[in-house]
């Protein structure tokens, strides 16, 4: 495919010389999501599924539609199956809230990796101490991959195993379908967290075989604001509502209610439509270009640069040792120099990246550092992108005042 042309459809790339190489925190977005944003707000504005007159029709068709939209890109059983939330953290906390909190006890189980993003920490923490479950971590080896006697964990005891499908910080993704597997063995459910391969790769929940998977829309060239969980029918008929109000009710009297049926249970409230709408013009175009393309795009680009600060000098690279297992993510730092400092020499060459602990302390504890650097790519990157990437590196320590 034609790299300009597709660079063409995003205003923001068209009109700049930066280099954005911080793509595993926000995808730019494509016209197509912006304008499909716009329509909806300027042909039928109205509040869905309330109205009877023609624009709130018209406005509760778009948004079931971008439902069943999400329902086709993932394979669920059934748009019914899907919950429009915010973003991944609000879909991970709805599961820890509605089925951890209900689920779990004393003495059960709860797995996760060190690899975790805080997002899909944080609530189980929170459900550990509530309910006195036992948190247990899978460790990776350097390569972000789990030996035979780490994944020996997930055993009798377990009840939840809360994963990341791909790690913002290696870029490895893990292998979701074996760890489903020793799960259900188990009695267990499996909570997948798809935000950062869900933009990257083709996915497949029934074939996963999750049982809760959650993504943002802001990863994969949607609106910042909308996200959403995947829940297998059979769990979701269990749970009670996350959050009660408007919407998600079906009748209520002074003491009681009734609530609506799935998935409108669990949305309460005036609904995100307009950027409902913008996500499901974002699996469009990504669909038009294709994950096959958007693969090979990445893993030529990583290859490139990977192999280029292997050679480096002062450079430390983090994860995989082959450059097609790193998913578009490059985690590095340079010997003497904060990541701080270095992604400020980089802005100043316009080029984007990001520094910090990327929101995965228990794994910057784990690696022995503080914090890193990471570029992190997209398909609509650049060879010429690339070069002026590795150029600013090796500016870097120069400009720190080591000389070289």
């Amino acid at each position: 495919m034609d790299i300009k042309a597709i660079r063409n459809d995003f205003p923001i790339l068209k009109n700049s010389d930066y280099v954005y190489f911080d793509n595993a925190a926000t995808s730019q977005r494509p016209r197509q999501v912006i304008d499909a944003i716009t329509a909806f707000y300027t042909e039928t504005n109205a509040n869905p599924l309330r109205g009877l007159y023609a624009w709130s029709v018209e406005a509760t068709d778009r948004y079931e539609a971008a439902r069943e939209r999400v329902s086709r890109f993932i394979n669920a059983g059934s748009p019914e199956e899907i919950i429009f939330t915010r973003n991944a953290s609000e879909s991970l906390n709805l599961v820890a809230y509605t089925y951890g909190l209900a689920e779990l006890k004393e003495g059960d189980e709860i797995v996760l990796s060190v690899m975790e993003h805080h997002s899909n920490i944080l609530p189980w923490q929170m459900v550990a101490k509530k309910t006195g479950a036992k948190l247990v971590y899978l460790e990776p080896d350097a390569e972000g991959a789990f030996s035979e006697e780490e994944l020996a964990k997930i055993g009798p005891s377990t009840k939840l195993v809360a994963i990341t499908m791909t790690s913002n910080v290696y870029g490895v993704t893990t292998p979701i379908n074996k760890i489903a597997k020793l799960a259900h063995a188990n009695g267990a459910v499996i909570v997948v967290d798809g935000a950062q391969s869900t933009p990257h790769q083709k996915v497949d929940v029934q074939s996963l075989d999750a049982d809760f998977y959650a993504f943002s829309g802001h990863k994969l060239l949607g609106p910042m604001g909308i996200g959403a969980l995947y829940v297998k029918k059979t769990l979701l008929e269990t749970m009670p509502p996350f959050l009660t109000g408007g919407e998600m009710i079906e009748y209520v009297t002074r003491e009681s209610a009734t609530y609506a049926e799935l998935p409108h249970k669990f949305e309460a409230g005036t609904v995100n439509a307009a950027d409902a709408c913008g996500l499901a013009a974002a699996i469009d175009y990504l669909e038009t270009i294709g994950f096959d393309f958007i693969e090979a795009q990445e893993q030529k680009l990583t290859t490139m640069i990977y192999e280029r600060m292997k050679e480096m000098e002062h450079i430390t690279l983090y994860g995989p040792t082959d450059p097609t297992k790193r998913s578009g993510i490059i985690t590095f730092n340079i010997e003497g120099c904060h990541p701080h400092d270095v992604a400020s020499v980089l802005d100043s060459e316009h080029v984007c990246i990001r520094a910090g602990h990327h929101c995965a302390q228990p794994l910057m504890q784990y690696m022995g550092v503080g914090s890193t650097a990471r570029a992190s790519l997209y398909f609509y990157n650049t060879e010429e992108e690339a070069e002026r990437f590795l150029s600013a590196l090796t500016k870097v320590r120069g400009w720190l005042g080591f000389g070289s």
